[in-house]
């Protein structure tokens, strides 16, 4: 496969019709180096932050870690032929970085880089493109030590990362990300303190998402100079869909002040050169942005994105806090930091509707929405679903399957819902599933279950579930059942 395969025919996305995807949409499935690889210590690979804060007491349920995690490391093999059998035309894996560069600095250990190009030729020899990310959390713990991503110099670190993954790969892979998530690894990582590295600083989460934004710049830079001009460089973002409680000025502008830290404190740099004005405003009273240098919005800006990454699994209802009593979640599992600079009086509320085991709302019009107003926003800028789905408390049954129809349904509508935005004219090129298999989720641990392929922790065993049938029978024709097609699917 080549870039060509995520551009629209030339009839262009708003002739989709019925439930058929266009030719070349990809299809894919997506997974994070730390949620899956295990093999923590092997081959030259030291700790990341994740790998201190999951070691942390009271930091992930139960003290799970990702030590063995799925077995990816030594079953990559069986991993691969299994996403070839569920038709699968792509996969997106993140690179660990302390496990290409120790201590993010200095020269690559090769050992780390020849698993990933032993997984990339995998992937290619059984016709499924990979989609590399750079970065999905995993900072290593040496940088972190020297000031992590709040310090200028991590960004400059990363740009160097990237050219070294750049130039081992380059030549097989076509479609990279640099930043997964960037909003989680500084809001979550250092304002509440809910990820690694476990800090609860509001400045220093202001300054960490400038300085993601700056190693984006860096890592597209260095890309640029080692890539084939046909690749595809994008970024993850995952952008919220914010909703305002009630049409009242305050809970409007409480909405307003989530969408400038949530989602704007990123696309704006990224996509229009400069931050806005509103979150300057809103942040005035924690810093004056002075870790802005000259130069750095337009380092940012330089290289204009191919694709962008949208991950989407539920929407964020808010309103003005001054009008609720009591404790309020800030909406991301914390009571007592906020990850939300600037927005300390934006109350959080549960959106109507049936809610997965995480708690989330199931609402596919949010991803409608999400990817329509991209659309007016950024009309020439191509879109990728880099990751959507749903935890539910799986088992296996009596005749050992797992039956997961809540997933097929919840699949099925959010795939409608792209459907639909592509007919109104958005242009998706592709969809990944999240997540492949079961695996370390977070500070959740194993205790959430979020994968097509269910994972048996004990035996390493791999079970692909109802849903990853069903999608499978979705991927191979491009091809959306109706509710009643997919009750017998599952």
């Amino acid at each position: 496969m080549t870039a060509s395969d995520i551009r629209p025919a030339a009839s262009g996305t708003a002739a989709v019709g019925g439930h058929q995807f266009p030719p070349g949409f990809l299809w894919g499935a997506a997974t994070a180096a730390y949620q899956i690889e295990g093999a923590a210590a092997e081959d030259g690979r030291t700790p990341s932050i994740w790998d201190t804060f999951s070691h942390t007491p009271g930091k992930v349920f139960e003290g799970h870690t990702g030590d063995v995690a799925a077995d990816h490391y030594h079953r990559f093999r069986d991993d691969v032929r299994l996403m070839a059998d569920l038709g699968l035309s792509a996969y997106r894996f993140s690179v660990s970085w302390s496990r290409v560069q120790p201590t993010g600095r200095g020269p690559a250990v090769e050992r780390g880089l020849d698993f990933y190009r032993a997984l990339t030729d995998e992937l290619l020899e059984h016709g499924i493109q990979p989609a590399v990310t750079l970065y999905h959390w995993d900072l290593p713990q040496e940088l972190e030590d020297a000031g992590g991503w709040p310090a200028r110099d991590t960004a400059e670190r990363f740009g160097e990362y990237a050219r070294i993954v750049g130039e081992a790969l380059g030549d097989r892979v076509q479609l990279w990300t640099t930043l997964n998530e960037p909003w989680c690894s500084a809001f979550l990582g250092y304002g509440s303190g809910v990820h690694a590295p476990g800090r609860t600083d509001p400045v220093a989460a202001l300054r960490a998402a400038h300085h993601l934004n700056l190693g984006h710049g860096r890592a597209a830079e260095a890309l640029r100079s080692v890539l084939p001009a046909r690749a595809q460089l994008g970024i993850t973002l995952n952008l919220h869909q914010v909703r305002a409680l009630t049409g009242s000025p305050a809970d409007v502008d409480a909405a307003r002040r989530i969408d400038a830290v949530g989602n704007r404190v990123f696309t704006g740099p990224l996509l229009g050169g400069a931050y806005p004005q509103d979150l300057l405003e809103d942040t005035r009273g924690l810093t004056d942005w002075s870790f802005v240098q000259d130069g750095d919005l337009a380092a940012i800006k330089r290289h204009p994105l191919d694709v962008l990454g949208i991950n989407y699994y539920t929407p964020t209802l808010v309103s003005d806090g001054a009008s609720v009593d009591g404790p309020r979640s800030d909406g991301h599992g914390s009571s007592q930091f906020s990850p939300w600079p600037g927005a300390d009086d934006v109350a959080f509320h549960q959106p109507p509707g049936e809610r997965t085991a995480m708690g989330w709302s199931v609402d596919p019009t949010g991803l409608y929405d999400l990817l329509m107003r991209m659309n007016r926003e950024f009309p020439d800028l191509p879109l990728l679903i880099t990751e959507n789905g749903a935890a539910y408390e799986d088992s296996v049954g009596a005749d050992g399957a797992v039956h997961d129809p809540e997933r097929v349904e919840y699949l099925r509508v959010h795939l409608e819902a792209v459907h639909r935005a592509m007919h109104d004219g958005a242009d998706v090129r592709g969809y990944f599933l999240w997540s492949l298999m079961d695996n370390f989720e977070w500070a959740y641990g194993y205790d959430k279950r979020f994968g097509a392929v269910y994972v048996d922790y004990e035996t390493q065993e791999r079970i692909p579930k109802s849903s990853a049938l069903w999608y499978a029978g979705v991927a191979r024709t491009g091809a959306l059942p109706d509710a009643a097609e997919a009750d017998t699917a599952s």
